[in-house]
C-alpha cells in the first residue's frame, strides 16, 4: 500500500510517496516535467513487493517546498535534495531511477555522490554532455527543443495556466500518446500544477539550467562544453538506459556517445512507447527495472 511521508532537509520539506517494506533494497524515483510523485504510481504498484520504493515531489512541485528564486533551482541544489531524501530512508539506494528532468538530477547525483547508489536507471532522460552537443548542433534535437525558449519566457506561466491549464495540456500531449491521462488522474495532475507557486517552481528548472539551445540550422559558434573535465560527469555505477522509441521531444541523438561517459552502460528499447513510457508500457518498464536491480 502506498503512503505519504514528509522529509525535512534544512528549511525545505518534501512530500514523498512510499511503498513497500523498509529494509528492502531502496529504489528512489525522480519525476520530470510536468509530473509529480504520482507519476510513479504504476512503478510503485509493480515493484513494491520486492523493493522499498520512494517517490518524492521534487523541489518546486506538488506538495513539496517551492523556493521563489531561479537560482534556487540549480542542478547542484536539486541533487542535494535527492541525496537528503534518499539518506532519510536508507544509507544508500539499490538504484536511483530518473525520468526526463528527474534523469538530470539522477545523473548529477551519480556524478557527485556515487556512493549513494549501487545502480542508475534512466528513462528517456539525458546525460548533460551528449544532450548539450545535440542542442548546440542546430539539427533535429535543436528543433525539437525550441519549446525550452518558450518555457523560460516571462509569459510562460500565464500561457500555460490559461483556460484551466489548456496550454500545459497541449504542451504535455504534443505528438505523444496520453490516453493514460484521463479522469481522476488528469484531475490529480491539474491539482499538482495549480498548487500555489508550483507552476513557477516547475518552470524555474528550465530557467536555472545552463543548457544552450541553437536555432534550427544555426549551430552554436562557441562550444558550451569547452574546458569541461569529462571525469566530473562520469557515471561509475552500472547504468541502465530505458528508451521509448517514439519520443519526439528527446531524440536518439540526445544519447549518442553516452558510452564514453559510463563505466558500464546497458541500453534497453521499449517499442510502442514514447516519452511517457512508464505510463504506456508499465509492465515492460517495471520488468526491466526489476531485472537490472535484482541481487
Amino acid at each position: 500500500m502506498t503512503r505519504s511521508e514528509t522529509v525535512h532537509a534544512g528549511p525545505l520539506s518534501f512530500h514523498c510517496l512510499v511503498a513497500g517494506e523498509a529494509g528492502r533494497p531502496l529504489l528512489l524515483f525522480l519525476h520530470g516535467f510536468p509530473e509529480y510523485s504520482g507519476a510513479w504510481a504504476e512503478m510503485l504498484e509493480r515493484l513494491s513487493d520486492r523493493f522499498f520504493c520512494v517517490a518524492p515531489d521534487q523541489r518546486g512541485y506538488g506538495s513539496s517546498s517551492k523556493p521563489t528564486e531561479v537560482r534556487d533551482y540549480a542542478t547542484g541544489k536539486l541533487a542535494a535534495d535527492a541525496a537528503a531524501i534518499l539518506t532519510h530512508f536508507a544509507p544508500g539506494a539499490r538504484a536511483v531511477v530518473g525520468h526526463d528532468w528527474g534523469a538530470s538530477v539522477a545523473y548529477a547525483l551519480a556524478f557527485s555522490r556515487p556512493e549513494l547508489m549501487e545502480r542508475l536507471v534512466i528513462m528517456n532522460g539525458v546525460h548533460p554532455v551528449p544532450f548539450q552537443r545535440a542542442l548546440a548542433a542546430g539539427g533535429a534535437q535543436s528543433e525539437a527543443s525550441q519549446y525550452i525558449h518558450y518555457l523560460r519566457s516571462e509569459r510562460a506561466e500565464a500561457r500555460l495556466s490559461a483556460d484551466d491549464y489548456a496550454g500545459m495540456m497541449r504542451l504535455f500531449t504534443k505528438d505523444m500518446d496520453i490516453d493514460w491521462l484521463r479522469g481522476e488522474r488528469r484531475a490529480d495532475y491539474l491539482r499538482a500544477w495549480s498548487a500555489p507557486g508550483a507552476l513557477t517552481g516547475m518552470l524555474n528548472w528550465y530557467r536555472a539550467s545552463p543548457m544552450k539551445v541553437a536555432d534550427p540550422g544555426e549551430p552554436l559558434a562557441d562550444d558550451p562544453l569547452a574546458g569541461l573535465d569529462p571525469e566530473r560527469v562520469r557515471v561509475r555505477p552500472p547504468h541502465l538506459l530505458i528508451w521509448g522509441d517514439g519520443d519526439t521531444a528527446l531524440l536518439p541523438a540526445a544519447a549518442d556517445g553516452l558510452e564514453t561517459f559510463c563505466d558500464a552502460l546497458t541500453r534497453a528499447h521499449v517499442a510502442g512507447a514514447d516519452h511517457w513510457l512508464h505510463h504506456q508500457k508499465p509492465d515492460e518498464v517495471a520488468a526491466l527495472i526489476a531485472e537490472f536491480c535484482a541481487d
